[in-house]
C-alpha cells in the first residue's frame, strides 16, 4: 500500500471545511450569519493559562466553574456586569498542556461547532517549554505555520468571526531563565506575525509583564515564570478588555 500524501493538517482543514459546509445554506457563504439576537458568543482557547482549573464536565456559558479561575472569568465577570442586558455568552475551552498541534486536533468540536462571534487564543508557551524537556520537537517555523493554518481554516469556516491573539509571555523566575531566550522571543514575534496576517486583534503581554516585574518582582505576576498569579490574570484581563473593546 502506498503511503497517503495527506498530512494531518490537510485532514483537519478538509474536516473544518466540511463542517462549515453543513452549516451553510445552498448558494450562501459559509456560516455568514448575522449576530444572534440572544447576544454575542466569546470563546477563550489555549493551554493551562486559559484553562485555569475550569470544570470540563460543564459546557454552560457564564458560569464560574466552566470559566475557570483565571483571566476568562475576570473578563466575563466585568463584561457581564457592564452589559447586563446584552445577552453575551462567554465560554472557556482551554486545556492544560496544549500546543498548536493539540488545538488542531480538537478545533472542529471545541471551536468551529460553537460558532463564536469573538475567538480569543493564547497558545505558545508549551510549544517551547515541552521542546526544552524533550517532549516535543516543534520549531519556531512549525509554531508559526501551524498557528497560521489554524486561523486561516477558522476564517474559512467562520468568515465574520473576530479573532484575538494574546501574545505568549513568560517572566524570568521559577522555571524560566536566560536560556529561554532568544528562542522564546522568536516565538513571540511569530505570534505577532500570525495575528497581523489573520487581521486579528493582538494583545501584547510580554513587555507589559516585564516592565511591571521590574517595579515589583517577577514572582508577583507568575510565581513559576509561566502561570500567572491572580495579579497576572488581572493584568491579562485588563489589557484584553482595553484592546478588544467589545461592543
Amino acid at each position: 500500500m502506498k503511503p497517503s500524501p495527506w498530512t494531518r493538517r490537510d485532514v483537519i482543514k478538509t474536516g473544518l471545511a466540511a463542517l462549515a459546509a453543513t452549516g451553510s445554506r445552498a448558494g450562501g457563504a459559509l456560516w455568514r450569519l448575522p449576530r444572534s439576537p440572544a447576544g454575542s458568543g466569546v470563546l477563550f482557547q489555549g493551554d493551562s493559562i486559559t484553562d485555569c482549573g475550569r470544570d470540563r464536565a460543564s459546557a454552560e456559558p457564564n458560569r464560574a466553574g466552566p470559566l475557570g479561575t483565571g483571566y476568562p472569568l475576570l473578563i466575563a465577570s466585568a463584561e457581564l456586569a457592564a452589559r447586563a442586558a446584552s445577552g453575551m455568552k462567554f465560554y472557556n475551552r482551554g486545556i492544560s498542556g496544549n500546543k498548536v498541534p493539540d488545538l488542531e486536533q480538537r478545533w472542529a468540536a471545541d471551536t468551529i461547532a460553537l460558532k463564536p462571534d469573538v475567538l480569543s487564543i493564547l497558545i505558545g508557551v508549551n510549544d517551547y517549554w515541552h521542546k526544552r524537556d524533550g517532549r516535543y520537537t516543534g520549531t519556531v517555523a512549525d509554531y508559526e505555520s501551524g498557528f497560521a493554518a489554524l486561523l486561516q481554516a477558522t476564517r474559512q469556516a467562520l468568515p465574520v468571526v473576530r479573532l484575538v491573539v494574546i501574545e505568549p509571555f513568560v517572566l524570568r523566575c521559577g522555571a524560566v531563565d536566560a536560556t529561554w531566550f532568544p528562542e522564546f522571543d522568536e516565538r513571540r514575534a511569530a505570534a505577532a506575525r500570525v495575528a497581523q496576517r489573520a487581521k486579528a486583534t493582538f494583545v501584547a503581554m510580554h513587555d507589559a509583564f516585564t516592565e511591571l516585574a521590574s517595579r515589583t518582582s517577577p514572582e508577583y505576576w507568575a510565581a513559576d515564570g509561566v502561570h500567572p498569579t491572580p495579579a497576572g490574570h488581572g493584568l491579562i484581563a485588563e489589557r484584553w478588555r482595553r484592546a478588544v473593546r467589545l461592543p
